[in-house]
């Protein structure tokens, strides 16, 4: 119940949910981006571009073409600062959830 009420106050949070379709639009791109330079399946795309914009780098994918690179380059300067301002956008969001129900205590 709790992790359903989570969800539905961050829908109701506008910036929240500008972030949310633009993060989805940028792993759509490099999911894409990835499984026609690269010749991945969109699973393994998919999982390169997850792994890729979180900054975990596993190391068992990595592109092989100058292109797949160029592109892995543009990818990280873009979603790297995307992710981190939604996980900010997280943040501040739990954090105020914290302050109002402080407020209701007192």
């Amino acid at each position: 119940m709790i992790f359903l009420r989570t969800i539905f106050s961050f829908l109701r949070d506008r910036q929240y949910r500008s972030l949310l379709l633009a993060s989805g639009t940028i792993l759509v791109i490099g999911t894409a981006g990835y499984h026609y330079i690269e010749g991945w399946t969109w699973l393994d795309s998919l999982y390169f571009s997850t792994i890729t914009l979180t900054t975990i780098g596993y190391g068992d994918f990595a592109p092989q073409t100058d292109l797949g690179k160029a592109f892995t380059i543009v990818y990280i300067i873009i979603g790297v600062g995307l992710i981190l301002a939604f996980i900010n956008t997280i943040y501040s969001h739990f954090n105020q959830l914290g302050k109002d129900n402080d407020q209701k205590v007192l």
